[in-house]
């Protein structure tokens, strides 16, 4: 995946912007993979949650911070997420990014959660396809926790039932 992003941003001078705090641990690995990197690529990173306390439902409330302090004011933006599940959240943050100007937003994501998705949205990237059931490790988390795991696994049900 770095080498298809090095290629399609080769002359694009891309901004990666991750979500927080998910997507942190992809990101870092992803960027370092983009090889050779594109000129004047710069990273950042906004907070966007759809997900309250230990609740696992998308549906609880949606919050979102977008305050960059790099312009995405005709810049190419790829935004990294860690898994992509109903989409409502990444749909409203590639609308935010697109209504500042944005020249492009692409999205590439860990998982894809497909089976789940609300809206017509697909990553224009992406790394696995991802059943319905809840996954931490790897940056994903359950109420703040498992974000530190070295790999993914499903969490079992009595754990937040």
């Amino acid at each position: 995946m770095g080498r298809e992003l090095a290629k399609d941003y080769q002359d694009k001078e891309p901004v990666i912007i991750g979500t927080l705090n998910g997507a942190f641990v992809f990101m870092a690995d992803l960027v370092r993979a983009i090889d050779p990197p594109p000129d004047g690529m710069q990273m950042d990173f906004l907070r966007a949650s759809s997900y309250v306390g230990a609740s696992t439902s998308s549906e609880d409330a949606v919050s979102l911070g977008l305050v960059s302090k790099i312009s995405v004011t005709g810049r190419h933006i790829l935004l990294v997420e860690d898994i992509i599940d109903t989409g409502k959240t990444l749909e409203e943050i590639c609308a935010r990014l697109r209504s500042q100007g944005a020249a492009s937003v692409k999205t590439v994501t860990l998982l894809d959660k497909s089976a789940r998705r609300q809206v017509d949205l697909q990553p224009d990237y992406k790394g696995f396809e991802c059943p319905d059931e809840f996954v931490v490790g790897y940056g994903l988390d359950y109420n703040e926790h498992y974000r530190s795991l070295p790999y993914i696994g499903v969490l079992r049900p009595e754990c937040y039932a």
